[in-house]
This record gives structure tokens, C-alpha cells and sequence, in this order.
């Protein structure tokens, strides 16, 4: 299935702005993010020291937002913390294959604005003008309604994280979110890639979700952000 190691889950946002995402990066000597509207995550070196720290400061500017995602990385103690949410990192076994997915249909940018105010009703997780660069987007539409959606983040060597799985509150119950990460899984093991994803502890719903479709945790992670000093 292509090269699925996957040590390179343990730094995804790095390996995503280092390679597949290259051309949505900004970055300073080791530090990296992705360009304004696409995502706010951030990336410094593997086992960082004070001039990483530095260079990501500049990067971002005073009082910036680094979003470091799941990096187990310690920021400084003069950078102030935003949100510590714990969480699990899940990704698809090798010989397993989705479900069929009906009725799903691909999402492009004239379909943003739909997306967004999909976004702002159900609370999936960060999403922004342009975060469908990242990668391809699926949803379901009803009467011409866009009910739910799902699509592709993070892209570390060999593997493609599934992300913004969300439905309206008047469509849930319909099978909406399975239906669109099997159609996903499908694209992405097409490709000879992997699916992985994220979930907040708390969200012990989705996590079922994922789990009967498949998935099974690698590890516990910590989503952290900060404040540049």
C-alpha cells in the first residue's frame, strides 16, 4: 500500500508543510505554518530548540496564535497557553476496505460558502476560506441543500487525514458521516495511501463512529495552542 510508515504520524503538520503541502507554507529556518485562510497549524523541528522557538515567533508575530496541533513539543514558558484539549490519533488497518458510499458528491470553491455556513452550525473543528486546498472535499446535498460534508487535511508521506466530518443538526441520524469517510477512505486507499484522523477525547460519539467504520487508535495525543510573547 505505498510507503504507510507510520512514524511520521508522530510530527503530521511538519511532514504535511515539508512535502504535500509544501506550496501552502510559510516558514522561517525550521519553523513552518500554512499561508493565511488555509489553517492555522504550525510546525517547529522534532525536538526543538530556542532558536526554532524564535523563528516560529517571527513567523507569526507578536501575540501570533500557534496552533501546534498534536506536536508533543513543550513551547517556552514565556509563550502563553491558549487551549490544552486531549485526544486520540486513529488510523485504517491495512487490510480492511470500506463500505460502498451512495449519494456523495465532490465539493469545489464555488461550494465554500455553503461550507462555511455548514461550518459555523456544527462545530467540526477549524475551517477557514481556504482550507479545501488541502485537499478533496465531499458532501451530501438534499433538495439542493448541502447537509454534510467531510474532506482531506493533513498530507504526511503515505497518509491522508480525514477531517471536518460534520452534519446539519435536521439531517444526523441518516448515516450522513459514515456514508462520507467510507467514500474518503476509498479515494485515499486508491491513491496507495492510508486514512488517519483525530478526535477529541470527549467526543466519545465520533469516536465510535470511526471505530465501527474501521479505525483504531495509535496513540493519545494533546492538541495544544499559544501566544508568542
Amino acid at each position: 500500500m505505498g510507503n504507510s510508515d507510520v512514524g511520521v504520524l508522530d510530527d503530521p503538520v511538519g511532514e504535511s508543510l515539508r512535502g504535500h503541502h509544501a506550496h501552502l507554507a510559510r516558514r522561517v529556518g525550521r519553523a513552518a505554518t500554512y499561508v493565511a485562510d488555509v489553517a492555522t497549524f504550525s510546525a517547529v523541528s522534532v525536538t526543538p530548540d530556542a532558536a526554532d522557538w524564535a523563528d516560529l515567533a517571527e513567523l507569526l508575530g507578536r501575540d501570533g496564535f500557534a496552533d501546534m496541533f498534536s506536536s508533543p513539543a513543550v513551547a517556552p514558558a514565556d509563550w502563553a497557553p491558549v487551549f490544552s484539549l486531549e485526544g486520540r490519533q486513529l488510523i485504517w488497518p491495512e487490510d480492511r476496505r470500506p463500505e460502498p458510499a451512495p449519494d456523495v458528491v465532490e465539493l469545489g470553491p464555488d461550494d465554500v460558502p455553503e461550507m462555511l455556513d455548514l461550518v459555523e452550525r456544527t462545530r467540526p473543528g477549524p475551517f477557514w476560506k481556504r482550507t479545501i486546498e488541502l485537499g478533496t472535499y465531499l458532501g451530501i446535498r438534499r433538495d439542493g441543500h448541502l447537509v454534510a460534508m467531510a474532506g482531506e487535511r493533513l498530507h504526511p508521506p503515505g497518509w491522508t487525514e480525514i477531517s471536518a466530518v460534520c452534519t446539519a443538526p435536521e439531517s444526523r441520524g441518516q448515516g450522513h458521516a459514515a456514508h462520507l469517510v467510507n467514500a474518503l477512505s476509498t479515494h485515499i486507499l486508491t491513491r496507495g495511501e492510508r486514512p488517519f484522523l483525530h478526535v477529541a477525547e470527549s467526543n466519545t460519539q465520533a469516536r465510535a463512529l470511526y471505530e465501527r467504520l474501521g479505525f483504531t487508535t495509535r496513540k493519545k495525543v494533546t492538541f495544544q495552542g499559544f501566544r508568542t510573547p
